[in-house]
């Protein structure tokens, strides 16, 4: 399982991929955050990085199917998929092994955004005067959200040997998971369940934990989709071994 984890992990940052995907995803983010007049904080007037926690879900769509979508995919199409599958090991150690490797590049994605925090706490008045609380428990949503999509990522990557289709299956079901139930809460007909619908969505559960507050059945429900997803990714894997 070590071996499969290392070699997916290295096998990534050895290409340029990895480098430009996390680079865009560093320069879009800071951008936003400090330059544009629309989502500036220095506009703000207040110390808040509210405003980063909302806009990087986003980033994650386009940034977890980049690096998500060669994980299955690329075996396929380089024909060591059947080497891959008659290891030693089992599907699940190869889906876990995929899965903590992700995982891995994401938090390289997201260390160098503390920055961030820590620049805020400097223009802060007085210094430091900050809502930490808030900081660390978006970061926990961010990392959480990143393991969900992360799972949606590895599904989608199984489905096909075509990374470009991989990636734009897992933007599309990352999108609908974050925003398609509350959408859907908000049709006429739906109404009287609207609280229901709403709280299928990770919406919902992130902007909680965004909040400072670590809920119980938010991370219940990150694990839980999570979860489900690895499990539909071992359901295709296996039906195609």
């Amino acid at each position: 399982m070590y071996a499969v984890f290392r070699r997916e992990l290295f096998s990534f940052l050895s290409s340029m991929v990895a480098y430009i995907t996390i680079g865009i995803f560093l320069l879009v983010s800071g951008l936003l955050l400090w330059f544009f007049p629309d989502t500036s904080i220095l506009d703000y007037g207040y110390a808040d990085l509210g405003g980063f926690f909302s806009l990087v879900p986003y980033l994650f769509m386009f940034l977890i199917p980049a690096i998500t979508m060669r994980s299955f995919a690329e075996e396929r199409r380089e024909g060591t998929y059947e080497l891959l599958i008659t290891r030693p090991i089992t599907i699940w150690q190869i889906i876990i092994a995929k899965y903590l490797a992700s995982l891995v590049l994401i938090l390289f994605s997201l260390i160098p955004t503390l920055i961030y925090a820590y620049s805020l706490s400097k223009l802060g008045f007085p210094e430091g005067n900050v809502d930490s609380g808030a900081i660390i428990g978006s970061y926990i949503g961010l990392f959480l959200l990143g393991a969900t999509f992360t799972s949606i990522g590895l599904f989608s990557s199984a489905l096909t040997k075509n990374q470009v289709v991989a990636f734009v299956i897992c933007a599309a079901l990352c999108a609908f998971a974050f925003l398609g139930f509350d959408y859907s809460s908000q049709l006429i007909s739906l109404q009287n369940i609207e609280g229901f619908i709403a709280n299928l969505g990770i919406n919902q559960h992130y902007n909680s934990i965004s909040r400072g507050v670590l809920d119980t059945r938010d991370l219940i429900y990150f694990i839980t989709v999570s979860c489900l997803f690895l499990f539909f990714t071992n359901l295709v894997i296996g039906g195609k071994r």
